[in-house]
């Protein structure tokens, strides 16, 4: 990174599970810069979605490195998730058109939930000799049977990961939600599970989906569950795999307990 730069920057790992972030200072000159990062950040950048997009090079071997404005501010805390600017924010990303637009353009097919499944399926086989997990294997079932009802009529630009980390709030009271390396094209449901079964309580569901902007109906409501449940048990693998099994144990009991809450399963 120093020589895309120069000596006079000070540039330090900005730390993450890819290792492909750094934050970069020239005495009141600051960026953070990434490498490969969504190819679509000008249009997130031009929706005011993510910090302001500076510039971008492409190196000799074909990497791609972005520079961003570097801002002061933190992420949201959990119960932060609540607050009606979350669900407009992201009802300004599931309803834009332009960021739809983007992600087709390069090549994001819709992710339906039988591709979904399959994958995570496909994945379980890999422990099925080492150490199969029994409540793996009802969440699954559940997915199996719900299947069919989780049919989408509409896809939109979808984040796939909402966690409270992602959300960060500036000095200057701006919201944004950063981290679009895993952005799909999907079933909005597939944000709004995740968000909601991990951060909203049941009884403010409604006027939760109110202020984002759609009606709270019972097809809504199993196409969250579907997703959150998948998800979790694509986290639960990721872990696995990486060979971190006391997190993955951790998120397989929050998930066993999502299906309790659901009536999804009775232990």
């Amino acid at each position: 990174m120093e020589h895309i730069l120069g000596e006079e920057w000070t540039i330090i790992p900005a730390g993450g599970s890819t290792g492909e972030a750094y934050y970069a200072q020239n005495n009141n000159k600051r960026l953070f810069l990434k490498r490969n990062s969504s190819p679509f950040l000008a249009v997130l950048s031009a929706e005011g979605i993510v910090p302001k997009l500076v510039w971008t090079k492409r190196l000799e071997n074909g990497d791609v490195i972005t520079a961003q404005e570097w801002l002061e501010g933190r992420e949201l805390k959990q119960e932060e998730m609540k607050h009606p600017r979350v669900a407009k924010l992201l009802s300004k990303i599931h309803h834009s058109s332009e960021l739809l637009d983007m992600l087709m353009r390069i090549s994001k097919h819709p992710l339906l939930p039988e591709d979904i499944l399959e994958d995570i399926k496909e994945n379980e086989r890999l422990f099925t000799n080492i150490d199969p997990w029994k409540q793996i294997y009802i969440a699954i079932n559940y997915l199996e049977l719900k299947l069919d009802e989780v049919r989408a009529a509409k896809h939109v630009v979808c984040h796939c990961d909402m966690n409270h980390n992602n959300w960060m709030l500036s000095k200057d009271d701006q919201l944004y939600l950063i981290d679009w390396d895993n952005a799909m094209v999907a079933d909005p449901a597939m944000d709004l599970g995740m968000l909601l079964h991990w951060y909203i309580p049941k009884e403010e569901w409604k006027p939760w989906l109110e202020r984002y902007g759609v009606e709270d109906t019972e097809n809504l409501y199993t196409r969250m569950t579907w997703y959150a449940v998948a998800q979790s048990l694509t986290f639960i693998q990721w872990h696995r795999m990486r060979g971190d099994v006391e997190e993955a144990a951790q998120r397989t009991e929050s998930l066993m307990q999502l299906m309790v809450n659901h009536g999804i399963w009775n232990p």
